[in-house]
């Protein structure tokens, strides 16, 4: 027999189910956050010139402006996705549940998936049974 009580059982339910939907959104994230790189290859052309046809082409600076834009939005992206798969893990491992929130809260910018997700995630974390989880992991 198993002392662990029902409402924990769901709560840990709950989480595995967070920590799996965090995994995925946050491989999407990731598979989404290459499409900057786009913008990054425009601008090497631009300044390698490869849009220099008989007449002048852009200016080098619109160039340079492409690739760091493209270069710190791909960054984000990628940043924001670790971030994401991180708190599913720790979801899944009851620690850190102010990190967790902090990324649900940041998940609620990604409208609408990660709105949806992050407000759950929210939901559950505040529960006391699911605090106490995290307390009874700490030690």
């Amino acid at each position: 027999m198993s002392n662990v009580t029902p409402a924990k059982s769901q709560d840990q339910q709950h989480l595995e189910l967070l920590a799996i939907f965090h995994y995925i959104f946050g491989g999407l994230g990731a598979l989404c956050a290459c499409f900057p790189l786009m913008y990054l290859g425009i601008g090497v052309a631009m300044l390698t010139g490869a849009f220099k046809g008989g007449s002048d082409g852009p200016p080098e600076e619109m160039g340079w402006i492409f690739v760091v834009i493209g270069a710190l939005l791909a960054l984000l992206g990628w940043t924001m996705s670790a971030c994401i798969i991180l708190a599913g893990r720790k979801l899944t491992r009851h620690e850190s549940p102010t990190f967790c929130l902090v990324v649900a809260a940041l998940m609620c910018l990604s409208i609408p998936l990660g709105t949806a997700l992050g407000v759950f995630t929210i939901i559950v974390l505040m529960r006391p049974s699911v605090k106490e989880l995290f307390e009874s992991h700490r030690r």
